[in-house]
C-alpha cells in the first residue's frame, strides 16, 4: 500500500458512534493506529468487526492503546491474527489490564459462539467467534509499556507521549508529534475522565496541538452527581429492605472498583443494610488486584489521598470465580448485591443473572453509567417490557434504576473546560466517540463558546494534517 505525500488522519471507528475507537495516522514515512477497539451495540455496528480492515494490517508500523476497555483495545487480537506484527504501545497498567481483558474477551466470544451453536439461536452453524483466547494471548506478546509523559519515538518521524487521562487505571491521552518539513502535533483525548474520580487523579490538560481529537460520550449533558448517588443509595436501601437482590451490570475494569468504593461507604455508614456482595467476574476480580497493587505502589495516576485501608472492602465480599459458583448465586433469595460483567449487558455472566432476576418484582437492576444504543442495557433504560437473553425473551418486572454519575467519562461542561485549558487554540477539533446528538452538541458548543473550528467526522473520512 503506497504512502501518502502528506500526513493524513483517517477515522476508522468511533465516528458517529461511541464504540470502535480506531484512528489512523498515515505519513510519508510511517503508519500508526491510535486505539484498536471493538464496535459494540447496534447489529450494524457489530458487523463492522467482521469487515476486512480498511488497510493491510501488516502495513501498520505501530499501534497505540489509550486504555484497556475493549472498545479501545478489543480488536487487537484480530488485527494481529490478520497480519499486524509491530509493537503496541500503552502505559504499564494498561498492559497489565489488557493481559486480563483480551484473553477473557476471546474466551467469552468462544463460549458465546459455542452456546449459540448448541442452543441453535444463531443463524450460523457453527457460530464462530471473532477471535479466540489463543489469538488474544498471542497478541499480548506485542505490548510495550511506556511511562506517562515520556516522549518516545515509536515509528519513523513519529513521537508519542501518553499524558494521564483519569478515566480508568493506566488510561492516557495520546499526543502524536509528526516530524517533517512542517511538523504537526495531534492530541487524542482518549476517554477523558472526571476531575473528581474517587480513585484517580484528574486528567492532564491538553498540550499545544495543531489538531485535537476529543471524545463526546456525554457531550450533550451534565452529570448530576449528588442526585445520582442519592438514587444509588435509595435504590439499594429500597430493594434490600424488601429482601430483594440488586443486580449491577458493570464493566470489569474501573466501574466495578468505583461501585465497590461507593458501596463500602454506604454499608460501613449504615445507610444501607449490610448484605453479601458478589463480584461475579473472574476478569473483574483480577482487575481488582491490579487496582490494589497500583494504589499500594502509589502509581502516578492514582489519587494520593486514598485511605490506608482497602477502599474496596465492603465487609462480606464474595468472589465468584467458577461457573458453578456463579450458578449457585441464583439459588440465593436475597437480600444481596450482584456485580457482574458486562456493563451494558452485551454478554458475559450478567446475562444469566438478568434472565433469572428480571421477572422478579422484588429485585432491581441498577444501570451504572452510559448504555450505548443497541445494547440490552439501553433497552432496559428505555423501558423495555421484555428482553431477549440467551436465545429467549424474559419479562421485565424488576425495578430498573439508572445511575449516570457512575460514568467515568467527562460530561459536556468538563470536556469544554478541558479543551479551554489548551495553551493555544488548535486549527481543528474533531469530535468523536459519541452518538450523533452528543457529538453535534459538543461540536456546536466548541464553536459557540471557544470560537474554534470543530467537526464531527464521518466513518472512514480522511483529512490532511499538513
Amino acid at each position: 500500500m503506497s504512502r501518502p505525500s502528506a500526513p493524513l488522519l483517517r477515522f476508522l471507528g468511533a465516528a458517529g458512534t461511541v464504540t470502535g475507537s480506531r484512528f489512523l495516522i498515515d505519513t510519508p514515512r510511517a503508519r500508526v493506529l491510535v486505539d484498536c477497539g471493538l464496535f459494540q451495540g447496534l447489529k450494524d455496528l457489530r458487523r463492522r468487526n467482521w469487515d476486512d480492515f480498511p488497510l493491510p494490517p501488516a502495513s501498520l508500523d505501530a499501534v497505540v492503546l489509550t486504555h484497556a476497555h475493549v472498545d479501545h483495545s478489543g480488536y487487537l487480537p484480530a488485527l494481529v491474527r490478520n497480519g499486524f506484527r509491530g509493537p503496541v504501545f500503552a502505559t504499564a497498567d494498561t498492559v497489565a489490564l489488557c493481559e486480563i481483558m483480551l484473553p477473557d474477551s476471546g474466551r467469552l466470544q468462544e463460549e458465546e459462539a459455542e452456546y449459540a451453536t448448541r442452543t441453535g439461536y444463531s443463524k450460523h452453524v457453527p457460530a464462530l467467534p471473532l477471535y479466540t483466547e489463543a489469538d488474544a494471548t498471542r497478541a499480548l506478546r506485542q505490548l510495550r509499556p511506556l511511562d506517562f509523559d515520556r516522549a518516545t519515538e515509536i515509528a519513523a518521524g513519529i513521537t508519542l507521549t501518553l499524558p494521564p487521562a483519569g478515566h480508568i487505571l493506566g488510561s492516557a491521552g495520546a499526543v502524536v508529534a509528526i516530524d517533517g518539513a512542517r511538523p504537526r502535533t495531534v492530541a487524542f483525548s482518549g476517554d477523558l475522565g472526571r476531575p473528581q474520580h474517587p480513585l484517580l487523579r484528574p486528567p492532564a490538560p491538553p498540550p499545544a496541538a495543531d489538531v485535537i481529537v476529543v471524545e463526546s460520550t456525554y457531550g450533550d449533558r451534565r452529570h448530576a452527581d449528588v442526585e445520582s448517588l442519592q438514587l444509588f443509595e435509595d435504590a439499594l436501601r429500597r430493594t434490600l429492605v424488601r429482601g430483594g437482590v440488586v443486580v449491577i451490570p458493570s464493566f470489569a475494569v474501573d466501574r466495578t472498583e468505583v461501585v465497590l468504593f461507593h458501596l463500602r461507604r454506604l454499608l460501613r455508614s449504615g445507610a444501607v443494610p449490610r448484605v453479601p456482595v458478589y463480584v461475579d467476574s473472574p476478569m473483574a476480580l483480577a482487575a481488582l488486584q491490579v487496582y490494589r497493587a497500583a494504589i499500594a505502589a502509589g502509581r502516578a495516576d492514582v489519587r494520593p489521598d486514598l485511605a490506608a485501608e482497602d477502599p474496596f472492602d465492603v465487609g462480606d465480599l464474595r468472589e465468584t470465580r467458577t461457573p458453578q459458583q456463579s450458578k449457585a448465586i441464583n439459588a440465593e433469595r436475597g437480600p444481596a448485591v450482584i456485580i457482574s460483567a458486562s456493563g451494558m449487558a452485551t454478554g458475559g455472566r450478567v446475562l444469566h443473572h438478568l434472565a433469572h432476576r428480571l421477572p422478579n418484582r422484588d429485585d432491581t437492576v441498577l444501570l451504572a453509567g452510559f448504555q450505548a444504543a443497541g445494547t440490552r442495557g439501553r433497552a432496559l433504560l428505555e423501558g423495555a417490557r421484555s428482553l431477549k437473553l440467551l436465545g429467549r425473551y424474559v419479562a421485565v418486572h424488576a425495578e430498573v434504576v439508572h445511575v449516570p454519575a457512575f460514568s467515568v467519562h467527562a460530561d459536556g461542561e468538563e470536556l469544554l473546560a478541558w479543551l479551554a485549558a489548551a495553551p493555544r487554540p488548535p486549527q481543528t477539533v474533531y469530535v468523536v466517540h459519541g452518538e450523533a446528538a452528543a457529538a453535534l452538541a459538543l461540536e456546536r458548543a466548541i464553536e459557540a463558546r471557544l470560537g474554534w473550528t470543530a467537526v464531527v467526522p464521518r466513518h472512514l473520512e480522511q483529512v490532511r494534517l499538513d
